[in-house]
């Protein structure tokens, strides 16, 4: 061994750390864009520099911060080549996990994926609506049966979190209302098995968030 390992509980501090940032990005608290600063939230958080600055690098890792010497940390603001790729990558990731759900999925993982639909049309705002629709695709992903492809979907699903957040900073006009009966029909064709129509609709629903951002961000 060629020097000492780094204690368990400040890795596991660092980790904490990054939950609780993340999920304050994911609440609003943080909008794309805003100033993350080493010392504010270490007071904030009663902890010291180290852990947020590891955990920062973690969440730079996941595409959610971005760090620059001249700017310091900041929440992503996605580009309109931000949005392209994320679309794209979407796309190809999804239909490869379409054909797996309609071939190799069982009565359980579609009634997971079931479940979700009926949280979404109980979701009391946007930010609970966009957690049901991250959760949506988890359980799209996880009907799949392909580990692989599972974890290239965790790999950026931080990032699809920030891409939803920035639609409802666009627009809410029609979210809470549309989004829950667009998910039902993909549930609905996932259940019924029909690839084409499943493909069809899930494309669809990314043309409409694509859409929505395409021409409206930096």
């Amino acid at each position: 061994m060629t020097g000492p390992l780094l204690p368990a509980r400040r890795r596991g501090l660092a980790d904490e750390v990054a939950d609780r940032i993340r999920e304050a990005i994911f609440d609003g608290g943080y909008a794309p864009g805003s100033s993350l600063r080493e010392v504010e939230l270490a007071e904030a958080l009663g902890v010291s520099r180290g852990p947020v600055r590891e955990a920062l690098l973690k969440l730079e890792r996941e595409g959610l911060v971005r760090g620059e010497w001249h700017r310091g940390t900041t929440v992503t603001a996605l580009s309109g080549a931000d949005v392209a790729e994320l679309d794209s990558l979407r796309a190809a990731l999804e239909r490869l996990a379409v054909e797996r759900v309609v071939e190799h999925a069982t009565d359980a993982d579609l009634a997971a994926i079931d479940a979700v639909v009926q949280r979404m049309e109980r979701a009391a705002d946007a930010h609970e609506m966009v957690r049901c629709d991250l959760e949506f695709h988890d359980a799209v992903y996880a009907a799949a049966g392909h580990r692989r492809l599972h974890e290239a979907w965790l790999a950026i699903r931080s990032q699809v979190h920030l891409f939803l957040l920035t639609r409802i900073g666009v627009a809410t006009e029609g979210y809470l209302a549309g989004i829950p009966a667009e998910h039902r029909e993909l549930a609905t064709a996932l259940r019924a098995r029909d690839r084409e129509t499943a493909l069809a609709l899930f494309a669809e629903h990314r043309r409409l968030a694509f859409e929505i951002l395409s021409g409206r961000t930096p």
